[in-house]
């Protein structure tokens, strides 16, 4: 059994009427609280503004994801008052990560919003941090070791099954329920898209009994992405959608498609990508892009780590909603999930 599908044994929970429910769980398999319901009350704004807070965002790399869950962070901030006194960027170095907790320390936030790189070298990174008493909020992945709710205020994440779910009911309907499938999914123990990926097809499989996924391969190298369609192609050329685990690969398989003149077989993948929209606008082979609202993400971090320090029980586990982009939507979308205009090329007739 591969490392994908064993993590996923501890997804999916059975409900009512026979039908499958499953739900997003975190690393720990704590259970998912809506974004929605962590928020700091107008009545306690002044009571913030009057603690005088500071905040430092220590993330892991810079991109539109990051600077929306910046944007989602600061305008939370600016609301209670509070002064944002760094915002760094690790470029996926851990060690760069822990040097720029070092020096941010040094201005004595109360509040460090960060995406820990590497779950050990994390762990003795914020550990000056946490033993100061910093309301810790994390975005998706925790160090080892850390419990809540001593150690930090909340995870925030995604809703990664209803990711899934809902790149599977898209290819479902770019395919008029019936044909087959290829599922390539991220080949690496990581609980944010081993849960998207496996909700994906655990939704074809269930709800879907006329769609039938016929390949599968791990990827976790995302150059890898058009030898593995061509291969995929190969063994199956009526294939009629592929489900791709994000946008980065997702433009291999676009690739291989065009070269072997491919119009037929539906792409659906996750997270925003200009390319891939382009040609989902363009009437092309991309039936979808499932995304996260990486705006409230970042709101529901800094609210988390706001009642934190007031005293206030947060969840452990936080989840933003999902939402499914197409051709038809596409300015609305890049607006809802990054905080941002479609780039012109999407937009422009």
């Amino acid at each position: 059994m591969s490392l994908v599908r064993s993590t996923f044994a501890a997804t999916a929970m059975f409900a009512l009427a026979g039908s499958l429910y499953a739900e997003t769980i975190g690393p720990a398999g704590e259970s998912a609280t809506p974004s929605s319901m962590v928020v700091v009350a107008d009545d306690d704004v002044e009571k913030v503004k009057e603690a005088g807070y500071s905040a430092a965002l220590l993330w892991h790399d810079q991109s539109d994801f990051v600077n929306a869950v910046t944007a989602g962070a600061s305008d939370e901030f600016a609301r209670l008052g509070i002064e944002v006194v760094a915002v760094t960027s690790a470029g996926f170095d851990a060690a760069k990560q822990r040097s720029d907790i070092e020096t941010v320390m040094a201005k004595s936030p109360n509040i460090i919003l960060s995406l820990p790189l590497d779950p050990v070298t994390s762990a003795a990174a914020f550990a000056e941090a946490k033993e100061a008493g910093v309301a810790l909020s994390f975005l998706s992945n925790l160090p080892a070791g850390y419990k809540h709710p001593d150690d930090y205020a909340a995870i925030v994440t995604d809703d990664l099954f209803q990711m899934g779910k809902q790149a599977a009911d898209a290819l479902a309907a770019a395919m008029g329920n019936e044909g087959t499938v290829g599922w390539i999914y991220h080949d690496a123990d990581y609980y944010v898209t081993n849960q998207r990926d496996n909700a994906f097809k655990t939704t074809i499989e269930n709800d879907y009994p006329n769609i039938t996924i016929v390949a599968e391969q791990g990827i976790s190298d995302p150059a890898r992405a058009e030898e593995i369609a061509n291969a995929m192609l190969l063994k199956n050329p009526d294939l009629g959608g592929i489900y791709v685990t994000w946008a980065g690969p997702a433009e291999g398989i676009l690739a291989a498609l065009r070269t072997n003149g491919n119009t037929s077989t539906k792409i659906v993948t996750l997270d925003l990508s200009e390319p891939i929209a382009l040609d989902m606008v363009q009437g092309g082979n991309v039936a979808a892009i499932v995304a996260d609202e990486a705006y409230e993400l970042g709101r529901a971090m800094a609210a988390s780590a706001v009642l934190d320090l007031l005293g206030e029980d947060v969840p452990s586990f936080v989840v933003a909603p999902a939402l499914t982009v197409t051709a038809d939507n596409v300015a609305d979308g890049w607006q809802n999930s990054l905080n941002i205009d479609a780039p012109a090329s999407l937009t422009s007739k």
